[in-house]
């Protein structure tokens, strides 16, 4: 991965205007965008059969667009009950081997949430989780998906920028998912200037380098937020929450990254992404 990639994370509502009803054709609607990145939605269970899995994967290969898979959203890497435990691990081993016939080479993974356990404490089952959960995809010989495990909007979730990076410093294996969204949210607007970009691309070249922070996976979109971190995900056209993709795509390709970018906004998501692609170029092109 020599350059930056973009993309919407599932089906923006334009592609659903425009006719189309399978995400088989998904590939060849965002190539026609310009859009190199797409990122398959199993947040509530993998439910896709293999055969549809191999079209989309066929697809996306023959246009150039690379697949991610975000997994299921009721996974608690914080959780040290032995029943909870297994579920993870199969719901991610579930969520790998749909990406083999997918083609998806990064898979997004969500920390979990603190509940009564104490931060510490948390962090230490989750350390643990996602040992056993490395250790599963090995035995099952399921390494091609790189798993990303994803900074958080709630501050009662574990899923702080330090706290990924502490997580994913484990293993080379992992790399972060950077929701920049989240961040903005759980620090109360505190990720929106390149000074900000600038301290978070610090914080993971200091602790998982920088070739691993250069090729991190990352989430962005506008969403609204309140004291308790993230509410709901807004579209570009909101100009109150943010956060500004701008500063973000100043740092990042005035240090030469190259992430995965993957819009989550509600239902704009490709054209959005269109418009962070746009942006990162003219940084590339030359702006400091």
């Amino acid at each position: 991965m020599n350059e930056a990639k973009f993309g919407p994370a599932g089906n923006a509502e334009s592609f659903t205007a425009a006719g189309y009803k399978k995400s088989e054709d998904a590939p060849a609607w965002l190539a026609a965008m310009g859009l190199t990145a797409f990122e398959y939605q199993c947040g509530r269970g993998v439910r896709c059969g293999e055969e549809t899995a191999q079209r989309i994967g066929a697809a996306a290969a023959q246009h150039g667009i690379q697949m991610s898979i975000h997994a299921p959203y009721f996974i608690n890497l914080s959780s040290e009950e032995h029943e909870r435990m297994e579920k993870n691990i199969g719901y991610v081993l579930d969520t790998a081997r749909f990406a083999v016939p997918l083609g998806a080479v990064r898979m997004v993974v969500h920390c979990g949430g603190q509940g009564k356990l104490t931060r510490e404490r948390a962090m230490r089952n989750s350390r643990e989780n996602v040992r056993q959960i490395l250790r599963a995809l090995d035995e099952a010989h399921l390494t091609g998906c790189t798993v990303c495990l994803e900074t958080m909007g709630k501050k009662s979730v574990l899923g702080s920028a330090e706290e990924v990076a502490e997580l994913v410093a484990a293993d080379d294996r992992l790399l972060p998912c950077i929701d920049f969204g989240h961040l903005n949210c759980r620090t109360g607007g505190g990720m929106s200037t390149r000074a900000d970009a600038a301290q978070l691309f610090d914080l993971l070249e200091n602790t998982i380098g920088i070739e691993r922070t250069r090729q991190m996976h990352a989430h962005f979109s506008h969403i609204e937020y309140n004291d308790k971190g993230e509410v709901r995900h807004l579209t570009f056209a909101d100009t109150v929450y943010g956060p500004d993709f701008l500063p973000v795509a100043q740092e990042a390709a005035a240090r030469g990254y190259a992430p995965t970018f993957i819009c989550e906004s509600a239902g704009t998501q490709a054209e959005d992404a269109v418009a962070m692609q746009r942006l990162f170029r003219q940084q590339e092109g030359g702006t400091a």
